[in-house]
C-alpha cells in the first residue's frame, strides 16, 4: 500500500453531490495541491479546488481523515463536489497528474481497510451487501453482519478451538510431565460442544442466503391460465407479453419484487402441455426445471375450465394453488386461493399469502446471526468434519492436526488466516470507489 489510490465513491452519473475519495501516503499532498493548508481532522470545510493549471475546478466541502483513524487506516481525503460529469472528470484527471497516485480498482478502499485491520472479511462482505440491499430484510441482515455479530460468533469458536489445540499440543510436547489426568477428556468435551454449536448454526434452512440473494418463486400452469397476467399484476407493470394465443410464453421471464420486506424473484414460464413444436417443448422443459429448483411454486389454474389440469404432469410441484377467472362460470368448487386477474379481485389476498409464506421461511427463529454466503457454509462444514475426525483419532498428533485444520477453516471466514488467497474472491463483486 505504498501508492495512493483515488476514485469516485458515490454513484456515477449526474447528481447533486459527488464524493471523490483519496487514500494513501500522498493524500495530504493531494489535498494541499488543491486546497492549501489541511483543515481540522474530521470536520467539513468549504474550499475552492484549484487545478494544476491554476483554474478553479469547483467549490467543495472537503474532509481530512489522518490515519490510522480513517476507513482504510491510511491518510484519507474526501472531496464533496457538485455532481456534474465535467466537474468530476476534471477533478479525477487533476488528481491523476500528481505523482504517486493511481485510479482505484473495484473494492480497493475496503481491501485496504481489511489489510490494515479496520475490518475483517465478514464485515467487508457485509459492506457490499449494504450497498446492494434492495429490501428492508437485506438491509437489516447486512447491518447486523457489518456490526460484527457474525464475526463475534465465529471468533468465539476459533478461540475455543485454539484453547483445545493448546491442550492437545501440551499432551504431545509435555508427555513426560505431570499433566491433568483428564486433559484429553476436557479437550474432547470442548470439541463436542463446538461441533453441536456449529451444527445448529448450519441447520438454518439457508435463511441468510435466501434473504441476501432473494427467494425464487415460479408460476406454472397450463396455457392461457393467466400466468403472464399474474406476473404483470404482481409487478404492477407489463413485464410479460399477454395474448389469447396459447403458447405465447416460450422462455422464462423474471421480475424482482419486494414482498413483505423480502426480495422475491418471480418467474413466468411456458404453459405446461404436450408441446406443438421443438421450441415450445424446450420452454416446457425449462419451466419444469425452474419449478424443481425454486424455493416456492405457485400453480395457476383456470377455474372456468372443465379439465383445468389437462396436460399437467401428474407430479407437478405446487406449494400454493391459485384459481384464476373466478368471474366466469365455474364447473366445480375449487380448493385454493381464488382470484380474477381481469377484475383484480383476490390479488391483494394472494400477495398477502405469498408474503406470509416468505416471512415464515426467512424470518429467523431467534436473534442469532445467520449464514449469508456459501463460502461460510463450506468452511464451517470443513471445520465440523475435521472436528469429528479429531474425536476418532487415537494418536495425540492426529488429534492435534485435525484441530489445527478446523481452526484454519474457521479462520478463513473472517480472514484470520490465508488472507491473500481470499481477497480476490471477496472483493471481485465490489464496485470502484468502495
Amino acid at each position: 500500500m505504498s501508492d495512493t489510490i483515488y476514485a469516485l465513491s458515490s454513484a456515477p452519473g449526474r447528481a447533486g453531490v459527488a464524493v471523490v475519495r483519496v487514500s494513501g501516503p500522498a493524500a495530504a499532498a493531494v489535498f494541499r495541491g488543491f486546497c492549501g493548508a489541511l483543515p481540522e481532522p474530521r470536520k467539513a470545510s468549504l474550499r475552492s479546488l484549484t487545478g494544476p493549471d491554476g483554474a478553479v475546478i469547483d467549490q467543495a466541502l472537503v474532509l481530512w481523515f489522518p490515519g490510522p483513524a480513517s476507513f482504510t487506516g491510511e491518510d484519507v481525503v474526501e472531496f464533496h463536489v457538485h455532481g456534474g460529469r465535467a466537474i468530476v472528470g476534471k477533478l479525477l484527471d487533476a488528481i491523476g497528474m500528481i505523482g504517486g497516485t493511481r485510479p482505484a480498482e473495484p473494492g480497493a478502499f475496503t481491501r485496504r481497510a481489511v489489510e490494515s485491520g479496520k475490518l475483517d472479511l465478514l464485515q467487508a462482505e457485509a459492506l457490499i451487501d449494504l450497498v446492494d440491499a434492495e429490501t428492508d430484510a437485506q438491509r437489516r441482515q447486512a447491518l447486523g453482519q457489518y456490526g460484527g455479530g457474525l464475526s463475534s460468533l465465529y471468533e468465539g469458536w476459533r478461540v475455543a478451538l485454539l484453547r483445545a489445540l493448546a491442550w492437545a499440543e501440551a499432551e504431545i510436547d509435555f508427555s513426560d510431565e505431570e499433566l491433568p489426568v483428564d486433559l484429553r477428556r476436557r479437550t474432547s468435551e470442548q470439541v463436542s460442544d463446538t461441533i453441536n454449536e456449529i451444527d445448529r448454526h448450519l441447520l438454518d434452512s439457508r435463511r441468510g442466503e435466501l434473504v441476501r440473494d432473494g427467494i425464487y418463486l415460479t408460476v406454472i400452469g397450463p396455457p392461457n391460465a393467466g400466468k403472464s397476467s399474474l406476473v404483470n399484476a404482481l409487478a404492477r407493470r407489463d413485464v410479460a407479453i399477454v395474448a389469447e394465443t396459447a403458447g405465447t410464453t416460450r422462455d422464462i421471464i423474471e421480475v424482482r419484487l419486494d414482498i413483505g420486506g423480502y426480495e422475491v424473484i418471480v418467474a413466468d414460464t411456458a404453459g405446461l402441455r404436450e408441446a406443438a413444436d421443438a421450441v415450445e417443448s424446450e420452454g416446457v422443459r425449462r419451466a419444469l426445471a425452474r419449478a424443481a429448483q425454486s424455493d416456492l411454486v405457485v400453480l395457476l389454474l383456470d377455474a372456468s375450465s372443465t379439465d383445468p389440469r389437462a396436460g399437467l404432469p401428474p407430479d407437478a410441484r405446487a406449494d400454493l394453488i391459485v384459481w384464476n377467472k373466478i368471474d366466469l362460470p365455474s364447473p366445480a368448487i375449487r380448493v385454493g386461493l381464488k382470484l380474477s386477474l381481469r377484475t383484480g379481485e383476490g390479488i391483494d389476498k394472494l400477495l398477502g399469502e405469498i408474503g406470509k409464506i416468505v416471512t415464515t421461511r426467512l424470518q429467523p427463529a431467534n436473534e442469532s446471526p445467520v449464514l449469508t454466503r456459501a463460502r461460510h457454509r463450506h468452511a464451517l462444514t470443513e471445520a465440523v468434519e475435521a472436528l469429528r475426525r479429531s474425536l476418532e483419532a487415537e494418536a495425540p498428533e492426529l488429534f492435534a492436526e485435525e484441530l489445527r485444520l478446523a481452526v484454519r477453516a474457521i479462520g478463513r471466514i473472517t480472514g484470520r488466516v490465508d488472507v491473500e488467497d481470499l481477497l480476490d474472491v471477496v472483493f471481485r463483486d465490489f464496485c470502484i470507489g468502495k
